[in-house]
């Protein structure tokens, strides 16, 4: 779990606007490196930890505040409690395309003539009203679309472009960025010590002034990122189709980017009535980690925040995966494919017990001392490379094995083996060996993961989402107390072919 979430966290923070998540590979750590590890945490967790301030204000508003003085900066983040979770069909991509509208400003930002732009936007919402009653006539379409364009030259010639990043860059701010998820919507930049109030300013008034400009055109900015990370990626579409298999009523299947046809037709009220219903304080936590007075963050968040009201209470994602009724198989044939081999197994959402046993699990199978690449690559060579996933989330779960594959590859063989190892190890204990090399590769990735004041504020508000911050020191605490008995039984229990998912990427003309 912690190194999928590693691999998670570096992607969305190299991915401009990124649209959402794929698992990554696990990493891998020598029994010397994770005794050191063990040491370091066991003495961190007991001497000092991560303990952040902690306090909701009275609108619903999480704040988490984590001084560290090594640094004179502050790493920024205000986490929304929206992604492709809280979609419905024909509404896919809702939460991402109103990222991307975030950055086009509020009433006052954005606009060198704030009294005109309200005209134009007034009018613009009108005339978007009229084109999508009639957007499937041509006819009265153009008509409809003429006028918005006129609008639109008119209300670009008092736009600022790209005036609140630019804000945040002028301050000196790095990392700036935001991402879309399936839980989550963030907007993040690292600012200096004495910048953190800007940033109060600048996110206070977007939670609660944010204006939807250039609606339409950048319709079609989503629709070609989307053709770059999914249509023209070679494993793009394969994952859309996997996840899409592997949850068959849960909206975890849903594309954090859309299907095109909902992106097609997303309207501006429709991101509005999201904006107006997410965007709230109670739906929200924001994160500040460095070098920042406790007190004095406190007292400016308040004075910042706490005029906005709360949003209305929504009601909670209630959608339950079905159990799985036999197993299921996707095979895609593409011709820029690398070949590749991956199962997924449903695992209980997050709290629950069986996860850190099945962290454990991922240890012993994943990196280069472990069961899937000895096997598949250094005794069978059938594959480059193998490891395994679990991926702890909020509702439902999922442990995913993959498989990297090269030339010609002999899939039932590779999937023959894979299987002889998750056999083995639902039937016989592990030993003491591996288990303790798991637990400290948990415990070292855990310390990784919060190495730098990034990932660790990013860190605080993914566990608080998840249902509370101080899982960052107690789920790598609890990993440590798993048995090997324990490992054993949560094999037994999910490692099942008839509640498997099986992906297979082969290129053009390979067979199965």
């Amino acid at each position: 779990m912690w190194s999928m979430h590693l691999q998670n966290l570096r992607r969305l923070f190299l991915n401009r606007r990124n649209a959402g998540s794929r698992q990554g590979e696990a990493r891998s750590l020598s029994v010397v490196e994770g005794c050191l590890a063990l040491t370091i945490f066991v003495g961190l967790s007991s001497a000092e930890g991560i303990h952040p301030a902690y306090t909701q204000l009275d609108n619903g508003l999480k704040v988490i505040i984590y001084p560290s003085h090594t640094a004179p900066i502050v790493s920024c983040r205000l986490f929304y409690v929206t992604g492709s979770v809280h979609e419905a069909p024909g509404h896919t991509g809702i939460a991402h395309m109103l990222e991307h509208l975030l950055f086009k400003g509020t009433k006052t930002i954005g606009t060198s003539d704030p009294k005109r732009d309200q005209i134009l936007e007034a009018k613009i919402e009108k005339v978007m009203d009229s084109l999508e009653a009639v957007r499937e006539d041509s006819v009265k379409a153009a008509g409809w679309k003429s006028r918005y364009d006129s609008l639109l030259a008119e209300q670009r010639k008092i736009m600022i472009k790209e005036e609140l990043w630019g804000a945040y860059e002028r301050a000196g701010g790095t990392e700036l960025n935001a991402f879309t998820s399936d839980l989550m919507t963030a907007y993040f930049v690292t600012l200096p010590k004495n910048k953190v109030e800007l940033y109060l300013w600048l996110e206070s008034d977007r939670m609660k002034n944010a204006v939807l400009r250039e609606f339409y055109p950048e319709h079609d900015v989503v629709m070609e990122e989307r053709r770059m990370r999914v249509e023209d990626s070679p494993t793009g579409r394969y994952w859309e189709s996997l996840m899409g298999i592997f949850y068959e009523a849960h909206p975890y299947r849903f594309p954090t980017i859309g299907y095109p046809s909902d992106i097609k037709y997303l309207t501006q009220r429709e991101a509005e009535d999201h904006y107006r219903r997410y965007y709230k304080p109670n739906n929200a936590i924001l994160v500040l980690a460095g070098d920042v007075d406790t007190a004095w963050a406190m007292s400016q968040i308040k004075r910042y925040f706490n005029g906005i009201p709360r949003g209305e209470e929504f009601p909670p994602v209630v959608t339950q995966e079905p159990p799985q009724a036999g197993e299921k198989r996707l095979t895609v044939h593409r011709a820029d494919a690398r070949p590749r081999l991956d199962i997924l197994f449903h695992t209980p959402g997050f709290p629950n017990e069986d996860l850190y046993a099945l962290d454990v699990v991922e240890g012993v199978l994943s990196g280069k001392s472990g069961r899937l690449y000895q096997k598949l690559v250094k005794e069978l060579k059938l594959a480059i490379s193998a490891s395994a996933g679990n991926d702890v989330t909020k509702y439902t779960s999922n442990f995913q094995v993959s498989a990297d594959l090269d030339g010609a590859p002999a899939i039932d063989k590779v999937e023959k083996a894979v299987w002889e190892v998750l056999d083995d190890m639902a039937k016989h204990p592990i030993s003491e060996r591996e288990l303790q090399r798991a637990r400290n590769q948990v415990v070292a990735n855990s310390i990784r993961a919060v190495e730098n004041l990034d990932n660790l504020a990013t860190q605080l508000a993914y566990w608080e989402m998840r249902g509370g911050w101080e899982n960052i020191n107690t789920f790598p605490e609890a990993v440590q107390k798993v048995s090997a008995e324990q490992v054993q039984k949560v094999c037994a229990k999910y490692f099942l072919r008839d509640a498997a998912t099986v992906g297979v990427l082969l290129p053009k003309g390979s067979k199965p």
